[in-house]
């Protein structure tokens, strides 16, 4: 037996975590990455979708890496860019140095 595939959520469009995302997530290529300090003030971003807190410290209640967009205005969780992906038609992609 193989591994099960997980569980996949259905979506639909009202969906208490739509805001109107599709205006700056829709067809996005977001890159899986660790949370930098764009400017000094600016310690931290939240998850476009659930609010989950990203900063640059390792947290057991905060996240310090997810996907993001190319200029870093807008990050996603994990489980929450798994999702939304196939609603948004976001590429989620990791790139290895």
């Amino acid at each position: 037996m193989g591994k099960d595939k997980p569980q996949k959520h259905i979506i639909n469009k009202t969906d208490w975590r739509l805001t109107g995302q599709e205006k700056y997530l829709q067809n996005a290529i977001l890159t899986w990455q660790k949370y930098k300090m764009p400017r000094p003030r600016w310690d931290h971003d939240h998850c476009e979708f659930c609010g989950i807190k990203f900063i640059e410290q390792l947290d057991n209640e905060i996240l310090n890496e997810g996907y993001s967009t190319k200029d870093k205005h807008h990050w996603i969780c994990k489980n929450y860019f798994l999702d939304f992906q196939e609603m948004f038609h976001m590429c989620g992609v990791q790139i290895i140095i």
